[in-house]
């Protein structure tokens, strides 16, 4: 009995350091993603000076507001609970329609709360993002 509780032991160890690694890739690639993303965004944006700035952790969230023709002091709502998300969907509303996108797809976000549709809102978010980066319409 002994032998087999270890061996489960070993496959359950496994599988959550597997889920772990998996994890970890997938948010260096996410992270790498949306640095290109928000690089090539500021640089048609006309903000080549700032580009740079999407590749800097945490202080890559200032673009999003600036490229939004907003201050950059309005990057410290971020820090607010819930009041955070409200101004990223009208910030990124702002991007999408100054890149003459439909400004509603900024909305694709709400739908991450439901169970079954939050998996290709996500999905939708992250090509969204590209097209209007790298796409000139």
């Amino acid at each position: 009995m002994a032998a087999i509780d270890m061996l489960t032991g070993g496959f359950i160890g496994a599988f959550i350091g597997a889920a772990i690694v998996t994890m970890i890739f997938s948010a260096i690639a996410l992270y790498i993603y949306f640095a290109f993303v928000f690089s090539t965004l500021a640089n048609k944006m006309k903000h080549k000076d700032i580009a740079w700035l999407a590749w800097v952790p945490i202080a890559n969230l200032a673009l999003i507001p600036i490229l939004a023709k907003k201050k950059w002091p309005w990057v410290f709502i971020f820090l607010v609970p819930f009041a955070n998300i409200v101004f990223f969907i009208i910030w990124t509303w702002n991007i999408y329609e100054f890149r003459k996108y439909p400004g509603w797809l900024a909305l694709i976000p709400v739908l991450f709360f439901l169970p079954v549709v939050g998996f290709i809102a996500g999905i939708a978010e992250l090509v969204m993002w590209g097209i209007v980066a790298w796409r000139d319409n």
